[in-house]
């Protein structure tokens, strides 16, 4: 039987898109819940527990990113020219937090500014992130193998209502790893938040799932013919299963269920996406096999992540089971 090359990429590719966002979402979400944190103690702690995973989880955006130059070129060649302002924004918002990460810690006078400077980062990579991604769903205009929209199509009102989505899952994210992570009166604030951010992400959730089936005829057709349909049913169930499970792990005080739900509803959002526009990689121009390079190359490329995936997932789960439990307030970062 021979191998569906570019459906195995394909595959890889959206896994690893999948782990940039659940990973470095908690750390980003941790930069946008900053200022509600004033006291200087408690912004060491919160950026204390980030600091040894950070720039680790980053290495799932540079994979999917050249995955996708080296494997589906078509798809590369026509998304990056649609979402060249966001993705500009969303790169100069992760330089930014990833340089004040490293001067915060050298300069007290300067101290507020580098604060900002990772919050705000934070603020405009999640936010490009969303739009980024809202433009993607409401499709790319494509005509002979080339994008033909103009520079402000990833502009809509649809973006900026996923950008905002995806600003508040990720204070979410942020708000159930510092209860994960620290202890005493700022892990009760982080309860706090997330209770809010909970809230505030079903609802955010809800308008996205219910926008996006009137963007497309294929969306539409996907959702409410059978037997994909029963995805309409399957996928809002198990979010709700999902907010349950974080709801009662912020009302009995767990630790680590909320942030585990809260992944949930990641993971249920994305395979919503996915459901939405398989089998295109540029929805709805081009598909997966369109977008895809020659097999030669393909399997000569796999054989490279067949090494280098793992390889990231061990040390990833290292670093994690390393710096597992609470971050110790009096521990500094250098």
């Amino acid at each position: 039987m021979e191998l569906d090359l570019a459906f195995i990429w394909a595959a890889i590719i959206a896994f690893a898109v999948l782990a940039y966002v659940i990973l470095d979402g908690f750390d980003l979400g941790v930069g946008i819940l900053f200022p509600f944190f004033p006291e200087k103690h408690d912004k060491d702690v919160m950026m204390n527990s980030v600091a040894p995973v950070w720039d680790g989880n980053e290495t799932w955006l540079v994979l999917g990113g050249g995955g996708l130059l080296a494997v589906f070129p078509l798809a590369y060649a026509t998304i990056l020219p649609a979402l060249y302002a966001p993705i500009i924004a969303m790169l100069l918002g992760l330089i930014f937090r990833g340089v004040a990460f490293e001067y915060r810690w050298r300069t007290k006078r300067a101290e507020p500014l580098w604060n900002w400077a990772f919050t705000g980062g934070s603020v405009v990579a999640a936010f490009a992130q969303g739009v980024a991604l809202g433009a993607l769903v409401q499709g790319i205009p494509v005509e002979n193998r080339a994008y033909t929209g103009g520079w402000w199509d990833w502009l809509t009102p649809f973006s900026i209502a996923t950008g905002l989505a995806v600003l508040i899952g990720y204070a979410l994210l942020g708000a159930t790893w510092l209860i994960m992570k620290t202890s005493g009166e700022l892990a009760e604030r982080a309860r706090r938040y997330a209770y809010m951010a909970g809230v505030a992400t079903l609802v955010a959730m809800g308008i996205v799932s219910l926008w996006t089936p009137f963007l497309e005829p294929l969306y539409l057709q996907r959702w409410f013919s059978w037997p994909t349909a029963a995805f309409s049913l399957i996928v809002p169930a198990l979010v709700a299963a999902c907010f349950l499970v974080l709801a009662h792990g912020l009302r009995t005080r767990h630790d680590s269920r909320p942030f585990i739900a809260s992944l949930g509803l990641f993971v249920l959002g994305y395979a919503g996406i996915g459901i939405s526009f398989y089998p295109y990689i540029v929805p709805t121009s081009v598909t997966i096999w369109d977008a895809a390079a020659p097999d030669e190359s393909l399997a000569f490329l796999l054989v490279g992540a067949l090494v280098l995936v793992p390889l990231i997932l061990a040390y990833t789960a290292y670093a994690y089971w390393v710096f597992r439990g609470k971050v110790n307030p009096e521990e500094g970062y250098h």
